[in-house]
């Protein structure tokens, strides 16, 4: 399973791509909006920098105003990603852009079948959110696990990106059930590494080669 780096930071994605584990970004509106919004030049060097794939949002609403839009994006660099809503405008404009070979991550997915049809319209990627899903009380474990079931079933390419990730708990999960890419916010990444009894373990470890050299 590939990890992707969910921010629109740049020094959280400088600090992740340094531990040589990052395979791509995400970012949505509401991510780029804390950072002062759309800025095409950090965009590029968040593609320049990752040498993955970067998804950034559409946010036009009618299927021509999306095309327009991702058309102008994809000027930015050949890494990026075109977020469009699983809507049927949606629908429409990611079938327009997959005939123009413009890879299309369709996002907010909540239910197979809304995944099913991102899958039939040509999206490159569906990304179901696993942390909205349980906070309507939903098993949103089983969404992920019918989705990687139509998928292998029907013969998809289509890839499985597990969003809405609120812990690391998340993250394994994800891997064990057969998501392709688990996007991740930046707190919850850096907890993947900590564990005390790693911590404890090498403090021990200096103590006792200290302890020898003393």
């Amino acid at each position: 399973m590939k990890l992707y780096l969910d921010t629109g930071n740049i020094k959280e994605i400088e600090e992740i791509n340094n531990w040589g584990v990052l395979s791509g970004v995400t970012t949505n509106p509401s991510l780029l909006s804390k950072e002062g919004g759309l800025n095409k030049d950090t965009i590029r060097n968040i593609c320049d920098m990752v040498k993955g794939p970067v998804s950034v949002e559409v946010t036009s609403l009618t299927p021509e105003e999306m095309v327009s839009e991702a058309l102008e994006l994809k000027e930015i660099s050949p890494y990026l990603v075109i977020k469009i809503p699983a809507t049927v405008e949606g629908l429409k404009a990611t079938r327009a852009l997959s005939e123009k070979g413009i890879p299309v991550n369709m996002t907010l997915i909540f239910s197979p079948s809304q995944a099913l049809l991102a899958a039939e319209a040509g999206a490159r990627y569906v990304s179901p959110f696993v942390g909205r899903l349980d906070d309507t009380g939903i098993e949103a474990l089983e969404v992920v696990q019918d989705i990687r079931e139509i998928f292998d079933i029907g013969g998809y390419d289509t890839e499985i990106i597990f969003a809405s990730v609120r812990h690391p708990s998340h993250v394994i999960r994800a891997a064990r059930i057969g998501a392709d890419i688990a996007t991740i916010p930046y707190r919850v990444f850096t907890l993947l590494i900590k564990h005390p009894m790693t911590e404890l373990g090498l403090k021990k470890f200096m103590q006792d080669w200290n302890n020898l050299n003393k």
